[in-house]
C-alpha cells in the first residue's frame, strides 16, 4: 500500500471517530447541564444545517437556488394548517407536509428543469415569490404577513425532547444525503452535472435525474419545515423570505459547497458567531463580509476544506513532498 493511500485511510478512519465523537458529545450535553438558551439555539442550528445540506444536495446535478427556502415554507404551513385547522395529529401532518413538499417540488420541477445553469437560479427565485403570494391569498389560514401564530407544539414547552428529536432528525437526513451521494443514484446526478449532452448519449435521461433530484431535496427542505413549525409555534414570511434563502446559500457557500461537510460547517460558523456577538449586533454584517472574503480569497474549498488545505500544504509526508520537489526540479528548464 501506498503511503498517500494509507494516509487517506487514516484520514479516514480519523475523521468516523470524530464524528461519533461529536454526536455522542452532542446527545451527551443535555445531561451535562446544557441551559436552556444554548439549547435553544442548537435547535436552530440543527434544522439550518438540514435545509443548507438539503441545497448541496440539488446542487449535486448541477442546479442551484435562490429560493430554496420556499420548500421549507410549504412542508411547515401544511403541517401547521392540517394541525391546527382540521385537528389532525402531528405524527400525521408532519409526513403529509413532506409529502406535499415533494409533489410540489415534482410539479415545479417538470417545467423548471428544462433550464439549466444560471437560468435555473432565475426561476428558482420566481417559485420562492409565488410561494409567498399564495401564502398572501390563504392568509386566512396563514397569516399573511402578520404571520401564522400558536401552531401546535410537539413536545410541548419542554426543549429537552426538542433537542433530541432535532439531533437525531439532523443526523438521521445528513446520514441518508452521504448514503445518497456515494450511491449509484449520486454519482448519475454528478455525471449530469459535469455534462448533461455526455450524459444524454450514454442513456441518462438527465432532465428525469434532475427532477428527482430536486425531489429529494426538496423533501429534505420540506423535513426542517416541518420540525421548524412545530417548535417555533410562528410562521412567518420573513422566515421564508428572499433574504432567508440567501442566508442559507451563503451558509452553504462559506463552508464549500464541494464537500458534504460544508453545510454543517457554515451553517455552525455562521449561526453561532452572531450569539457570541449578541451585545455588537450592529457589526455582525461586517463580520460575515469579512468571513466571506477570506473564504473567497484564501479558501477557495470553504471552511470545511481549511484543514485539507493546510494537510497539503504543510502536512504531507516528507517522502511525497521531496518526489514532488524532485518532479518539479526534473521537468524545470
Amino acid at each position: 500500500m501506498s503511503i498517500e493511500s494509507s494516509v487517506k485511510k487514516r484520514r479516514g478512519v480519523t475523521l468516523v471517530v470524530i464524528c461519533l465523537v461529536m454526536i455522542g458529545f452532542l446527545f451527551a450535553l443535555p445531561r451535562l447541564g446544557l441551559e436552556i438558551y444554548p439549547m435553544h439555539t442548537l435547535i436552530g442550528v440543527f434544522i439550518w444545517i438540514i435545509v443548507a445540506g438539503s441545497l448541496r444536495v440539488l446542487g449535486l446535478s448541477g442546479q442551484g437556488s435562490i429560493g430554496h427556502v420556499a420548500f421549507m415554507a410549504i412542508g411547515a404551513y401544511t403541517s401547521a394548517i392540517l394541525a391546527k385547522y382540521l385537528g389532525w395529529s402531528l405524527w400525521i401532518t408532519m409526513p403529509v407536509g413532506v409529502i406535499v413538499t415533494g409533489v410540489v417540488a415534482f410539479l415545479v420541477g417538470i417545467p423548471f428543469t428544462r433550464v439549466r445553469g444560471i437560468y435555473f437560479t432565475m426561476v428558482s427565485l420566481f417559485s420562492g415569490i409565488l410561494v409567498l403570494s399564495v401564502d398572501q391569498v390563504f392568509n386566512k389560514y396563514t397569516g399573511g404577513y402578520s404571520g401564522m401564530t400558536s401552531v401546535k407544539l410537539l413536545f410541548g414547552y419542554n426543549k429537552v425532547p426538542y433537542y433530541y428529536f432535532c439531533l437525531a432528525l439532523m443526523v438521521v437526513c445528513l446520514a441518508i444525503m452521504y448514503r445518497l451521494e456515494h450511491s449509484r443514484i449520486g454519482l448519475t446526478w454528478k455525471a449530469v452535472a459535469q455534462s448533461y449532452s455526455v450524459a444524454s448519449s450514454i442513456g441518462i435521461n438527465e432532465v428525469r435525474q434532475r427532477i428527482l433530484c430536486l425531489v429529494v431535496s426538496a423533501c429534505f427542505a420540506g423535513i426542517a419545515g416541518v420540525a421548524y413549525a412545530h417548535y417555533y409555534a410562528i410562521l412567518t414570511t420573513e422566515t421564508f423570505s428572499f433574504n432567508q434563502s440567501i442566508t442559507v446559500f451563503v451558509y452553504m457557500t462559506v463552508g464549500g459547497p464541494g464537500l458534504f461537510a460544508g453545510p454543517i460547517v457554515g451553517t455552525i460558523a455562521l449561526l453561532i458567531i452572531p450569539e457570541l456577538l449578541r451585545n455588537l449586533r450592529e457589526y455582525v454584517p461586517f463580520v460575515y463580509a469579512g468571513i466571506m472574503l477570506i473564504v473567497l480569497f484564501l479558501m477557495p474549498e470553504g471552511l470545511a476544506g481549511l484543514p485539507g488545505q493546510l494537510w497539503r500544504r504543510f502536512g504531507r509526508p516528507a517522502k511525497a513532498r521531496s518526489s514532488a520537489s524532485e518532479e518539479v526540479s526534473k521537468h524545470a528548464p
